[in-house]
């Protein structure tokens, strides 16, 4: 299924000293030490206790952060009779999640949120049916306290079964109520086969940074990371740092070609590209490539879903990678050869149905060579495979931004990253830290502070769904320690696995802010985040001290959501609809078994302009809430503005914002717009406004309340029961609409 697509500085402090591992005196102490820091029995103390902030008084917390919530979910179970057994992977009681099954699924959207998740989360049981939403979020909940469980008796902590189901039964709830999600590749990969039998944990991240500095000493490594990740769905973002850092001396000619036997893997493939780059940047024998035992066309690729595509998208990456490489031998390489390489993989990765993936190029302000990399009057070559990633520069504070916002007006690029506010700040609230100093790059929507071969797991809250700031705050609780639990999986990447048992970043992020506003408007949103902010931090503490393992050197961000909002019937981030009421219209193959079920509940279907032999278009009506402004009535400079808002109240790495401008009024004032912002951001995009009026079946269309209710009233709830059971396609890294290929 495809979602159609459109296309302040103060006086600095001392810098921060990141607290050291705990230590403990002997495993007896360790163990002591983990179950008296437990959440649980954090849960059952009082909330002055937990939160000691200078800050905020946490006192009117306390029924949120009590006992008094949970016991709402485990009155009826005597937790007290679970057995401790090292052996048996850990269950949710099945009479706690038989409560939910009868419970209606609380999608938004009329529909469009059930839809996303039947296409793209609803696994397959052992009995050959689709998973229902409590089944869903069962299995979810039981991967995330199976990996809790593993890593505490691995390092003998002392597991509490007790604990673990009531912290899970609170958990289960507020995922199955939507108050917070984990990431799509969380509500996909979390206790499926590829984490509970492959350990394939580097799944369930959402995105990595690999930088090309370096690359003099093993030129092909920072390419292979980016092949290997996007085929696992990871984003990845790159620079251009390694340009000129070496002379390309292309292949050994006098020696005779080898063959390479591509095997039909992922790793094969990443193997495959490591011969031909290193032919070429370790003056190596040539290359030719035996594609035989890559399975044909149209067969199912197991534990990641969808079909093989045949190995055409790999001949073809190899032909492309060759081209480019020999009109590079003899010369530095370029940040053109890097950045082209790089989009070639993606296109492979892409064209190849292996997955879905996203990437994003970090260049010089002052390379010229870069910032046209996507001037297809000047690079005419790179229309096949530009487009296949989002292309920024490292701009930095007082530069002049003139001829990089003369290019941004006219197609949104490049976007901005002040990679020294990444590296300076937490929140950018003008105190100084330099916590982050190892830090390179970010993410491909720009949410994450990543250092090199790091990856990082977002996670998602709707804090327009939560009746009070009590609420809120246990919702991040749990939300928090899905997120944690997520940095205890190791990655079958040496230099990945150094960075994150030392860094355990996590990104948790808001979602239905424009909505959250319009409910109760900009005081109680600068409240909900500096109060979460700071809680957050005391979680964090009582979580590592459980785990035994260091703090996370950041813990929030918002990220631009895409199908996870959709879900809660949320608006993604910080982002605003197009307006209170509008048609969302969603692309489904004609052959779909979902088809037929939205027919009969009565919504629009019709043939996909330009593809009517193949594909179909639904159309989802859609109610924001009452009070929410349409995107066209909120200026760029309000966007920055909010932007700016998010990245001093909440966010320690990164708010991911899409501004959209009018070329022509607002397009003249960008540069100005940097000038004031670059003291408060540390990443920004653009995206021109257009008339999309003019093209048929675009993706989101502004309709009145008429004509809504009109619609809603002919719709009949949807019956999936006879569905074909179809394993879901692998999720994409990031799902907003910018940064995904």
């Amino acid at each position: 299924m495809d979602i159609l697509d459109p296309t302040i500085h103060t006086t600095p402090q001392q810098p921060h000293q990141q607290q050291p591992e705990p230590t403990h005196k002997n495993d007896t102490e360790m163990a002591t030490a983990a179950s008296l820091l437990s959440p649980v029995n954090l849960i059952n103390t009082t909330a002055s206790q937990k939160c000691k902030s200078p800050k905020k008084n946490f006192a009117s917390l306390s029924k949120a952060m009590g006992a008094g919530k949970t016991a709402l979910h485990t009155d009826s179970f005597n937790t007290n009779t679970f057995a401790q057994d090292r052996n048996a992977k850990f269950r949710l009681e099945a009479r706690f999640v038989d409560r939910y099954s009868a419970r209606p699924s609380p999608f938004g959207f009329n529909g469009l949120g059930e839809l996303v998740y039947r296409r793209t989360y609803s696994r397959v049981k052992a009995d050959g049916t689709n998973e229902q939403w409590f089944e869903t979020v069962e299995r979810v909940v039981n991967g995330t306290f199976n990996m809790q469980k593993r890593w505490i008796l691995e390092n003998e902590l002392g597991w509490d079964e007790q604990k673990a189901q009531t912290l899970a039964m609170e958990m289960y709830d507020r995922i199955f109520t939507m108050k917070f999600l984990p990431p799509g590749r969380g509500l996909w990969a979390m206790g499926s086969p590829l984490t509970e039998d492959k350990k394939l944990y580097a799944a369930l991240n959402n995105c990595a940074f690999v930088s090309t500095e370096q690359m003099a000493a093993d030129p092909s490594k920072a390419f292979l990371f980016l092949m290997d990740a996007s085929m696992l769905g990871v984003g990845v973002g790159f620079d251009t740092k390694g340009a000129g850092k070496f002379v390309v001396p292309g292949p050994d000619t006098s020696k005779p070609t080898t063959s390479f036997v591509i095997p039909d893997s992922r790793e094969g493939w990443v193997d495959s590209l490591k011969s031909q780059l290193d032919s070429h940047f370790k003056h190596l024998a040539p290359v030719v490539f035996d594609y035989s035992l890559i399975r044909p066309a149209g067969q199912a690729i197991k534990g990641f879903g969808g079909t093989s595509s045949g190995p055409e998208a790999l001949r073809v990456l190899h032909e492309e990678v060759e081209k480019v490489l020999l009109g590079a031998s003899g010369k530095p390489i370029s940040s053109t050869v890097i950045v082209d390489i790089m989009n070639m993989i993606g296109k492979c990765v892409v064209a190849g149905n292996v997955r879905r993936t996203a990437e994003i190029a970090f260049g010089e302000a002052s390379d010229e060579e870069y910032i046209d990399l996507k001037n297809y009057e000047k690079n005419p070559h790179r229309m096949s495979y530009g487009w296949t990633s989002n292309n920024s520069i490292f701009a930095t504070v007082g530069m002049d931004y003139s001829e990089s916002c003369k290019r941004a007006v006219v197609n949104g690029e490049p976007g901005f990253a002040w990679l020294d506010n990444m590296q300076k700040y937490d929140r950018m609230n003008g105190i100084i830290t330099n916590k982050d100093h190892r830090a390179r790059g970010g993410n491909p929507c720009l949410e994450q502070t990543l250092e090199p071969y790091e990856m990082c797991c977002l996670v998602e809250t709707f804090p327009h769904l939560h009746d009070d700031l009590e609420d809120f705050i246990e919702t991040l609780r749990m939300a928090f320690l899905y997120a944690k639990t997520v940095t205890l999986g190791k990655t079958h990447w040496p230099e990945t696995n150094r960075v994150l048992l030392r860094n355990r970043r996590i990104g948790c992020s808001m979602s239905g802010i424009a909505q959250f506003i319009s409910a109760r408007g900009m005081e109680q949103l600068r409240e909900w985040s500096e109060t979460g902010y700071d809680a957050l931090q005391q979680i964090d503490q009582e979580y590592s001290s459980w785990f035994a393992i260091p703090r996370s050197i950041k813990t929030t961000s918002i990220k631009p959501s895409g199908t996870v909002s959709l879900l809660a019937g949320a608006a993604p981030g910080v982002h605003y609809p197009i307006s209170r009421f509008y048609l969302r219209r969603v692309r489904l193959p004609k052959d779909s078994d979902l088809v037929n079920a939205l027919r009969e509940a009565g919504y629009h279907i019709e043939p996909a302009v330009g593809s009517e032999s193949t594909t179909l278009v639904v159309s989802f009506p859609i109610d924001c809430g009452d009070g929410v402004r349409k995107a066209k009535e909120i200026s760029m400079w309000e966007q920055l503005s909010l932007a700016a808002f998010m990245q001093r109240h909440w966010a320690d790495n990164q708010v991911s914002c899409t501004v959209t401008f009018d070329p022509v009024t607002e397009g003249p004032q960008m540069k100005h717009a940097l000038d004031i912002f670059q003291y408060q951001l540390k990443g920004i995009s653009f995206l021109p406004q257009c008339d999309f009026s003019v093209y048929p079946q675009m993706p989101y269309e502004e309709i009145t309340e008429e004509q809504y209710n009109t619609l809603r009233a002919a719709l009949s709830p949807v019956d999936y029961s006879r569905r074909v059971s179809a394993d879901p396609v692998a999720e994409r890294f990031c799902d907003g609409d910018k940064c995904t290929l």
